[in-house]
């Protein structure tokens, strides 16, 4: 079976990293792809968040190639349901469907039970995304239907605009 390790993230991760986030499959879920320079301030972000509070978003490495990333992240918009602490991921194509997704959240979800001693852990998507829904479903989030929401990062009228909301708790 493929080793998947959640790490802190590599100069060497930029390519890759940049390249997922301009593929159309990877980035359908999302109001669009991402620029190189976009990509590139997203790694240094993430790296930067790990390097001063000991978690975040980790890449993903799977048997030493970097697949994409998941990991924790505190949300960056207002909404009822916050504060919270929520489990994310991405990952380039090549990696689907083998279980790599799910791996790593269940690390991540570890981490912030067990370390960080979260009493929950909150996941959300844009309603259209059955994979990532059936992904938080396997893991055994919840939905909590009342706090689905429409993000305000995202147009009104935008068919990712309508988001569903998971919990989980320790």
């Amino acid at each position: 079976m493929e080793q998947v390790t959640l790490r802190q993230w590599r100069d060497s991760d930029l390519e890759p990293y940049a390249a997922m986030n301009a593929d159309a499959e990877v980035m359908r879920y999302f109001p669009s792809p991402l620029t190189h320079d976009q990509s590139e301030a997203s790694l240094v972000r993430q790296r930067t968040l790990i390097e001063q509070r000991g978690w975040g978003l980790w890449a993903v490495d799977v048997d030493g190639a970097f697949a994409g990333f998941t990991g924790l992240a505190i949300p960056g918009f207002e909404a009822p349901f916050m504060p919270c602490v929520e489990v994310g991921w991405r990952l380039r194509c090549e990696y689907w469907g083998r279980g790599i997704a799910y791996r790593g959240a269940l690390q991540a979800l570890d981490y912030g039970f067990t370390v960080l001693k979260l009493p929950e852990i909150v996941s959300f998507t844009a309603a259209v995304n059955g994979p990532s829904r059936r992904l938080m479903e396997r893991l055994g989030f919840v939905r909590d239907i009342a706090n689905d929401f429409d993000h305000p990062s995202i147009p009104q009228g935008h068919e990712l605009r309508r988001h569903v909301f998971y919990r989980k708790r320790a």
